[in-house]
């Protein structure tokens, strides 16, 4: 374990970048964003996410990359919302919509460190009431660990002293072998409804089944296939409520297999098609499109306009926690 710091905020605010080792990963984690900026596994030199090697790459470069967002993470339609019978402005990060929390969501703030240790790292932030449109002050704790068999376990609990929104989700973009884009990947997700969405990305309100469609990765599907068909940025329908910890999706390139356990009840779904950044990645790649994939546990994006989707609410003396595994192992040769 170490810390360090990694840079420093345009106001002066000191951001410092966290390294664990444990169950034969080694995670690099900063206070800005909550961002996991490296993650390895042993015997396999490629990172396994995307990540950068300045702060400023971080500051310019679109993408939420590594981030945890919120507090209301996806996408919110028009920017707006009704809670209680009280409308609500947020900011219109996104044309007329509202993204991750808007421009100084959970992802774009600096975190308090709070404890770490060889293989695992608190951190939390406070949100205040009207932030970025949202009611109540918010107390948001996050814990990355490193355990065995390879796990990246996060677990995330928020309160509020209002009734508010509340749906984090990791943001990282995972590219498994190293190779300049994830079209070779692999992809399962046990998941038999998605969410169609109009141009602007929001749900158009219909649960639709994925059979028969390019959204079927029931059994596995090729990445290049999938990507040649449709352009991912979906919602996949896991489960109608939060439940138990379950085993949700199977990411697999080459040798090495990532699987997915959340409790969660949606598994947002980005192929980074559309990019094509000037930074390059710690490995020294440029980042082009469909570099990697973003797998993201978390609410159905804009369920706070459809009351019979699973809501994003939190009130006061309730607790929000959310706990997602990402499981690595390689093949023997």
């Amino acid at each position: 374990m170490s810390v360090e710091i990694f840079g420093h905020m345009p106001d002066g605010s000191r951001v410092e970048a966290v390294t664990l080792r444990g169950g034969g990963l080694t995670a690099n984690v900063l206070t800005y964003g909550g961002v996991l900026r490296d993650l390895r596994l042993a015997d396999h030199a490629p990172p396994l996410v995307i990540g950068f090697p300045h702060l400023d790459d971080y500051l310019t470069n679109p993408g939420f990359f590594g981030a945890t967002v919120g507090r209301c993470a996806n996408r919110i339609g028009g920017a707006a919302f009704t809670l209680d019978g009280r409308a609500y402005t947020l900011d219109p990060n996104e044309g007329r919509n509202h993204l991750h929390g808007g421009r100084s969501g959970t992802g774009a703030r600096v975190w308090t460190l709070d404890d770490v240790g060889d293989d695992h790292v608190d951190l939390s932030i406070l949100l205040d009431d009207g932030e970025m449109g949202y009611p109540g002050a918010m107390r948001i704790a996050l814990c990355y660990a490193l355990l065995p068999q390879g796990t990246l376990d996060i677990r995330m609990r928020a309160e509020t002293d209002r009734p508010t929104l509340c749906n984090l989700a990791h943001h990282s973009y995972f590219n498994l072998d190293g190779d300049a884009d994830i079209l070779g990947h692999r992809l399962t997700i046990a998941a038999d409804c998605y969410l169609p969405v109009d141009a602007a990305l929001i749900p158009t309100g219909t649960v639709a089944p994925v059979a028969g469609t390019p959204f079927d990765f029931r059994t596995g599907r090729p990445l290049r296939d999938a990507c040649a068909e449709v352009r991912l940025d979906h919602n996949f329908c896991l489960s109608p409520a939060r439940g138990s910890l379950r085993e949700v999706a199977r990411l697999k390139a080459g040798a090495v297999a990532m699987t997915v356990r959340t409790t969660e009840p949606g598994l947002q779904v980005f192929d980074a098609a559309p990019f094509n950044l000037p930074a390059r990645d710690l490995a020294g790649r440029r980042i082009g499109a469909h570099a990697g994939i973003a797998l993201e546990p978390q609410v159905w994006p804009d369920a706070i306009h459809h009351a019979d989707w699973p809501q994003p609410v939190l009130r006061p003396g309730q607790t929000y926690l959310q706990h997602t595994q990402f499981a690595f192992s390689l093949a023997k040769a």
